[in-house]
Formats: structure tokens, C-alpha cells, sequence
């Protein structure tokens, strides 16, 4: 699959990378022993790491402080960063609604970086990285139609938005049951490395294969705007 960017992303936002990875034959049960047993350790990992630390002091963590800069510019504030007071600071569990979903969340809260999962053979064409003008919409996964803020980081394919850093993931490439191939998209704003990004997306990978080991990569690329 073919992973383009606009001049006007480079240009909106320099220092930021976006990175995917494609994986098809692969299941998508409702449940996962193996997948169930990860998360358990990574919580623990959150947990043990913030051990005795407050909100402030996980907030000032890199990745997440690259993340609220970004959402900063649109008065918005990084809900990952909320997902992992929950896991970290008030004992809460990782939870997903299937295996697919639950894998990107453990490892977007192990990496603390913003992932979006969608139907592979729902997407059309090649995906294109852009800088919203304000103008575009799009039906969110909660059946919103939604327009873009100006600046705001998307990905787009030939028949539309796929998500954005502020509103999220659409509805037309959700996620279902009988899925059997996705594909991951990572935004990176300035101040995450293409290190921790590579390791991300490996991460993803190895996780989907704790229930689908048949897995096969179909793309796995990172753009950066320089």
C-alpha cells in the first residue's frame, strides 16, 4: 500500500512522522487468553513504573508532552494520557471490545503513542497524510459526522478520512468481527523519534500475533515531514 504526504502536513507540521503497519490473516475474536495475559503484564509494567507517582509527574513524561503540546493548539487534551492514569494510577484494566482493539490499546498504553486501527479491506487506494484546511468532514466510530480544525493532523484515502489526531478513527473503516485484515496508523508529533515509532510498530505486530501467528505484513512504512 502506498503512504504519501501532503507538502502542507510537512510544512503545518515539521518534526512529526506517521507510521503504519499492515497485517492480513488475521482473527479477530471477541476474547484471548494470550492476548488477556499480555495485558495483565503490561499494566503491571505501567503500574510498577508510576509506582508513587502523581498525575504531574506521569504528564511529565516525553512522549506524553509531545502529545500535549499537540493537542494544546486545539484546546484539547491527550486522552491517552487519561487512559493511563486509569491503568497506571487508579488500578484500572486495559479493556478492548475485541482482540484487535484490545491489542492496540495495550500497546499504545506501553508506548504511549496514538494509534488508530482499521479494516484493511475496507480502505481504498493508498493512504495520504495531510493538514486539515478546516473544511473536510467525516463520520466519526460514534456515527458523528464531524468537521476537521484547521491544522489538524489526518489520513486520508480515494473514498475519505480515516482519522484525525483530535477526533479520532471513522466509522466506514471500523473494526467487526469478521475482520481478517488491518491496518495501524501511528501520529507522531515532533519530539517522538523514529526509534521509539519503529519500536511501536513492532510491538503491534508481535502483539496481534499472540492470537493471529498466521499474520502476514503487508506494509510497514514511517513518513516523516523533515
Amino acid at each position: 500500500m502506498q503512504l504519501v504526504a501532503t507538502d502542507r502536513w510537512k510544512q503545518a507540521w515539521p518534526g512529526a512522522l506517521v507510521g503504519v503497519i499492515g497485517l492480513r490473516h488475521v482473527v479477530n475474536p471477541e476474547r484471548d487468553a494470550a492476548l488477556q495475559a499480555y495485558g495483565a503484564e503490561v499494566e503491571s509494567q505501567l503500574r510498577a513504573r508510576f509506582s508513587g507517582a502523581d498525575r504531574s509527574a506521569l504528564a511529565a513524561t516525553p512522549a506524553l508532552r509531545a502529545y500535549a503540546d499537540y493537542y494544546r493548539r486545539f484546546d484539547k487534551t491527550y486522552h491517552v494520557r487519561l487512559q493511563l492514569e486509569s491503568v497506571a494510577l487508579k488500578g484500572k484494566p486495559i479493556t478492548g471490545s475485541s482482540a484487535l482493539v484490545l491489542a492496540m490499546f495495550v500497546a499504545e498504553l506501553k508506548n504511549m503513542l496514538l494509534t488508530a486501527v482499521h479494516d484493511l479491506g475496507a480502505v481504498r487506494g493508498g493512504l495520504t497524510v495531510d493538514a486539515a484546511t478546516g473544511t473536510e468532514s467525516y463520520q466519526r466510530l460514534n456515527g458523528e459526522e464531524q468537521v476537521l480544525k484547521a491544522g489538524d493532523m489526518f489520513i486520508r484515502d480515494e473514498d475519505g478520512i480515516l482519522s484525525s489526531i483530535v477526533y479520532g478513527p471513522d466509522w466506514r473503516t471500523r473494526i467487526t468481527p469478521p475482520t481478517n485484515s488491518v491496518i495501524f496508523t501511528v501520529y507522531a508529533p515532533a519530539g517522538i523519534s523514529r526509534v521509539e515509532l519503529e519500536a511501536h510498530l513492532a510491538d503491534l505486530e508481535s502483539t496481534v500475533r499472540l492470537f493471529s501467528p498466521d499474520a502476514v505484513v503487508d506494509t510497514r512504512e514511517v513518513l516523516s515531514a523533515g
